[in-house]
């Protein structure tokens, strides 16, 4: 069976990602797929940078602004409704575009990952949580160590939520954490891809476009933004994203609105150097630099490369 032909433009927040996406559908008769945890959710506009009402309505973008900020949507659950929408866009002849800095999201779909019944033991998660709490990260790791060392070895002991989901599904499945990940691939991808991914050589431009980005989410009304959400009731979903969390500490009066600002910028820099480690990882992204913001020269860079998925 023929693979579909996708284009999936990736990297770290601020970098370009959205216009690039626009561009390349208005080229290639194209729609865009979201791969973005947050833009899923409705409400959250400004702190998630999604696209304009303008881009939208010109190109369709899928997945996103769908969701109310109380429901909870897996990377199981992503990886479902992105693989209809995309076989949804092919069949009517046009190009799947996957754009997003979600790295997670991005790996599962396009790598056709498979996901099997998810198991939860709440009075297990709470008993490790204490653990954790009163043990400390560490000793949680030592638990999963015993079962499923490869997993534990690429954990950091901060990181308690995936400590506890790995020990969790070894006890309710008797399936280490690995196991299932080696057993999820097993099925090949019908997807034929072509990662784009935009960066930037000197890691200070791409900071100093965050800040900018930051200032620019402070003037569109974040702060207003994060109120409203207050309002409905949606708190527990906006204070768990980057920008809505900090704006929480100036409306509760933990910080001034400087401090949350400066935080804000400090916290999304941070994310970006995560994004950047994820996607770095994989070997297939053609990458270009983006320095310069010459988005002329950044475009046809990226058609030279569009040509071998287009034409082949």
């Amino acid at each position: 069976m023929d693979k579909i032909k996708i284009a999936a433009v990736v990297g770290p927040t601020a970098s370009g990602k959205t216009r690039l996406a626009v561009e390349l559908a208005r080229l290639h008769n194209g729609e865009i797929v979201s791969a973005d945890s947050m833009q899923i959710y409705k409400y959250m506009d400004i702190g998630t940078a999604k696209p304009t009402e303008e881009e939208r309505k010109e190109i369709p973008h899928h997945l996103m602004d769908f969701l109310e900020p109380d429901r909870k949507f897996s990377v199981a659950d992503y990886v479902k409704a992105a693989s209809e929408t995309i076989t949804d866009i092919h069949s009517r002849g046009k190009l799947p575009i996957i754009a997003g800095g979600t790295g997670l999201y991005v790996d599962s779909l396009i790598q056709n990952i498979q996901f099997g019944e998810e198991t939860r033991d709440e009075a297990l998660r709470e008993q490790l949580a204490e653990t954790g709490e009163k043990q400390g990260g560490e000793a949680l790791l030592a638990i999963l160590r015993e079962f499923d060392p490869e997993l534990a070895n690429t954990l950091h002991p901060n990181n308690i939520g995936r400590i506890i989901r790995g020990i969790e599904v070894y006890k309710t499945t008797g399936k280490t954490m690995t196991q299932r990940q080696k057993e999820s691939r097993s099925v090949p991808s019908p997807y034929d891809c072509l990662y784009i991914g935009l960066t930037c050589k000197d890691r200070q431009i791409l900071y100093d476009r965050i800040d900018r980005r930051v200032d620019r989410m402070i003037e569109d009304g974040l702060l207003k933004e994060t109120e409203a959400l207050i309002q409905m009731g949606f708190s527990d979903t906006a204070i768990q994203a980057i920008g809505y969390k900090e704006m929480f500490g100036f409306l509760y009066h933990t910080c001034t609105m400087d401090e949350a600002v400066a935080h804000l910028k400090q916290q999304t820099r941070r994310y970006a150097k995560r994004q950047l480690t994820w996607f770095r990882k994989n070997p297939e992204i053609h990458w270009i630099e983006t320095d310069d913001g010459c988005f002329e020269r950044i475009l046809k860079q990226t058609e030279k490369i569009m040509e071998f998925i287009v034409n082949k």
